[in-house]
Protein backbone atom coordinates (compact mmCIF):
# COMPACT_ATOMS: atom_id res chain seq x y z
CA UNK A 1 0.00 0.00 0.00
CA UNK A 2 3.01 2.30 0.28
CA UNK A 3 2.71 3.03 -3.43
CA UNK A 4 -0.47 5.03 -2.62
CA UNK A 5 1.50 7.55 -0.59
CA UNK A 6 3.00 10.30 -2.72
CA UNK A 7 6.64 11.13 -2.13
CA UNK A 8 7.05 13.82 0.49
CA UNK A 9 8.55 16.47 -1.81
CA UNK A 10 5.24 16.92 -3.64
CA UNK A 11 2.13 18.06 -1.83
CA UNK A 12 -0.67 15.55 -2.06
CA UNK A 13 -3.25 16.63 -4.63
CA UNK A 14 -5.28 15.14 -7.47
CA UNK A 15 -2.25 15.05 -9.79
CA UNK A 16 -0.03 13.15 -7.33
CA UNK A 17 -2.86 10.70 -6.59
CA UNK A 18 -3.28 9.86 -10.28
CA UNK A 19 0.43 9.15 -10.44
CA UNK A 20 0.06 6.73 -7.52
CA UNK A 21 -2.66 4.44 -8.87
CA UNK A 22 -5.89 6.38 -8.54
CA UNK A 23 -8.36 6.42 -11.44
CA UNK A 24 -9.14 9.44 -13.58
CA UNK A 25 -11.38 11.88 -11.75
CA UNK A 26 -15.05 11.71 -12.72
CA UNK A 27 -17.29 14.75 -12.11
CA UNK A 28 -19.95 13.82 -9.53
CA UNK A 29 -22.63 15.56 -11.56
CA UNK A 30 -22.09 13.13 -14.45
CA UNK A 31 -21.09 9.96 -12.59
CA UNK A 32 -22.85 6.72 -13.61
CA UNK A 33 -22.89 3.19 -12.20
CA UNK A 34 -20.59 2.07 -15.00
CA UNK A 35 -18.00 4.71 -14.00
CA UNK A 36 -17.52 3.22 -10.52
CA UNK A 37 -16.15 -0.14 -9.35
CA UNK A 38 -18.94 -2.46 -8.18
CA UNK A 39 -18.66 -4.24 -4.80
CA UNK A 40 -14.89 -3.95 -4.53
CA UNK A 41 -12.98 -2.36 -1.67
CA UNK A 42 -11.75 1.07 -2.64
CA UNK A 43 -10.23 4.24 -1.28
CA UNK A 44 -12.32 7.20 -2.46
CA UNK A 45 -11.14 10.77 -2.91
CA UNK A 46 -13.29 13.82 -3.61
CA UNK A 47 -11.64 16.93 -5.07
CA UNK A 48 -12.64 20.49 -5.85
CA UNK A 49 -11.95 20.79 -9.59
CA UNK A 50 -11.73 24.59 -9.33
CA UNK A 51 -8.56 24.24 -7.21
CA UNK A 52 -6.64 21.84 -9.51
CA UNK A 53 -3.23 23.27 -10.31
CA UNK A 54 -3.22 25.79 -7.45
CA UNK A 55 -0.72 25.71 -4.57
CA UNK A 56 -3.56 24.74 -2.22
CA UNK A 57 -4.49 21.05 -2.19
CA UNK A 58 -7.68 20.32 -4.12
CA UNK A 59 -8.54 17.27 -1.97
CA UNK A 60 -11.77 17.75 -0.02
CA UNK A 61 -12.28 14.22 1.35
CA UNK A 62 -10.43 10.91 1.68
CA UNK A 63 -12.68 7.95 2.45
CA UNK A 64 -13.14 4.25 1.92
CA UNK A 65 -15.88 1.86 0.96
CA UNK A 66 -16.43 -1.83 0.33
CA UNK A 67 -19.24 -0.84 -2.07
CA UNK A 68 -18.24 2.39 -3.85
CA UNK A 69 -21.42 2.62 -5.97
CA UNK A 70 -23.59 2.48 -2.86
CA UNK A 71 -21.40 5.03 -1.05
CA UNK A 72 -21.39 7.53 -3.92
CA UNK A 73 -25.03 7.22 -5.01
CA UNK A 74 -26.69 6.37 -1.69
CA UNK A 75 -24.41 8.32 0.63
CA UNK A 76 -22.87 11.32 -1.05
CA UNK A 77 -25.57 12.05 -3.64
CA UNK A 78 -28.72 10.85 -1.81
CA UNK A 79 -27.67 11.71 1.75
CA UNK A 80 -28.28 8.30 3.32
CA UNK A 81 -25.86 6.89 5.85
CA UNK A 82 -23.79 8.27 8.66
CA UNK A 83 -22.76 11.73 9.77
CA UNK A 84 -19.99 12.12 7.19
CA UNK A 85 -22.14 11.03 4.22
CA UNK A 86 -24.89 13.44 5.29
CA UNK A 87 -22.36 16.27 5.70
CA UNK A 88 -20.94 15.62 2.21
CA UNK A 89 -24.45 15.48 0.73
CA UNK A 90 -25.28 18.80 2.37
CA UNK A 91 -22.14 20.42 0.96
CA UNK A 92 -22.86 19.04 -2.52
CA UNK A 93 -26.55 19.95 -2.65
CA UNK A 94 -27.01 22.96 -0.36
CA UNK A 95 -23.66 24.68 -0.89
CA UNK A 96 -23.45 24.17 -4.68
CA UNK A 97 -20.40 21.89 -4.73
CA UNK A 98 -22.13 19.36 -7.03
CA UNK A 99 -20.85 21.41 -10.00
CA UNK A 100 -17.24 21.49 -8.73
CA UNK A 101 -16.57 18.06 -7.19
CA UNK A 102 -15.06 15.01 -8.87
CA UNK A 103 -14.40 11.52 -7.48
CA UNK A 104 -11.52 9.09 -7.94
CA UNK A 105 -10.73 5.73 -6.40
CA UNK A 106 -8.10 3.10 -6.04
CA UNK A 107 -9.05 -0.53 -5.49
CA UNK A 108 -7.60 -2.02 -2.33
CA UNK A 109 -7.73 -5.27 -0.38
CA UNK A 110 -7.49 -3.19 2.80
CA UNK A 111 -9.20 0.17 2.15
CA UNK A 112 -9.21 1.12 5.85
CA UNK A 113 -5.42 0.93 6.07
CA UNK A 114 -5.02 2.80 2.78
CA UNK A 115 -7.35 5.55 3.91
CA UNK A 116 -5.51 5.94 7.22
CA UNK A 117 -2.14 6.16 5.44
CA UNK A 118 -3.41 8.82 3.04
CA UNK A 119 -5.08 10.82 5.82
CA UNK A 120 -1.94 10.81 7.97
CA UNK A 121 0.24 11.82 5.02
CA UNK A 122 -2.20 14.61 4.13
CA UNK A 123 -2.19 15.83 7.74
CA UNK A 124 1.63 15.84 7.87
CA UNK A 125 1.80 17.96 4.72
CA UNK A 126 -1.10 20.33 5.44
CA UNK A 127 -1.37 20.37 9.24
CA UNK A 128 -4.98 19.11 9.20
CA UNK A 129 -7.24 16.56 7.55
CA UNK A 130 -9.07 17.46 4.33
CA UNK A 131 -11.93 19.93 4.84
CA UNK A 132 -14.74 17.36 4.58
CA UNK A 133 -13.14 14.69 6.75
CA UNK A 134 -14.44 14.71 10.29
CA UNK A 135 -11.42 14.70 12.55
CA UNK A 136 -11.74 12.23 15.37
CA UNK A 137 -10.87 13.58 18.78
CA UNK A 138 -8.15 11.53 20.45
CA UNK A 139 -9.39 9.54 23.42
CA UNK A 140 -7.74 10.72 26.62
CA UNK A 141 -6.15 8.11 28.84
CA UNK A 142 -8.57 8.75 31.69
CA UNK A 143 -11.54 8.22 29.37
CA UNK A 144 -10.03 5.07 27.93
CA UNK A 145 -9.36 3.68 31.41
CA UNK A 146 -12.90 4.54 32.50
CA UNK A 147 -14.33 2.58 29.60
CA UNK A 148 -12.26 -0.47 30.39
CA UNK A 149 -12.82 -0.44 34.16
CA UNK A 150 -16.34 -1.43 35.05
CA UNK A 151 -18.02 -1.89 38.38
CA UNK A 152 -18.73 -5.51 39.10
CA UNK A 153 -22.38 -6.41 38.95
CA UNK A 154 -23.98 -7.27 42.24
CA UNK A 155 -24.64 -10.95 42.60
CA UNK A 156 -28.22 -12.00 42.89
CA UNK A 157 -29.24 -13.93 45.91
CA UNK A 158 -30.74 -17.23 45.05
CA UNK A 159 -34.06 -18.00 46.59
CA UNK A 160 -33.90 -20.95 48.93
CA UNK A 161 -35.41 -24.08 47.52
CA UNK A 162 -38.91 -24.80 48.74
CA UNK A 163 -38.97 -27.67 51.17
CA UNK A 164 -40.69 -30.68 49.74
CA UNK A 165 -43.62 -32.00 51.73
Amino acid sequence: MNSSIPNEKQLMNSLTLKGNGFSEFVPLKGVTFSNLPFNKGAILVLIDTTLTGTPVSDILYIGRSKKPTKRVFGGYLAGCGGKTSKKINSMLVNDGYIEKVAVSWMLSDNPKLGQLELLENFKKENGAYPAWNISKKPVQKSQAAAKVTRKPRPTRKKKPAKPSS
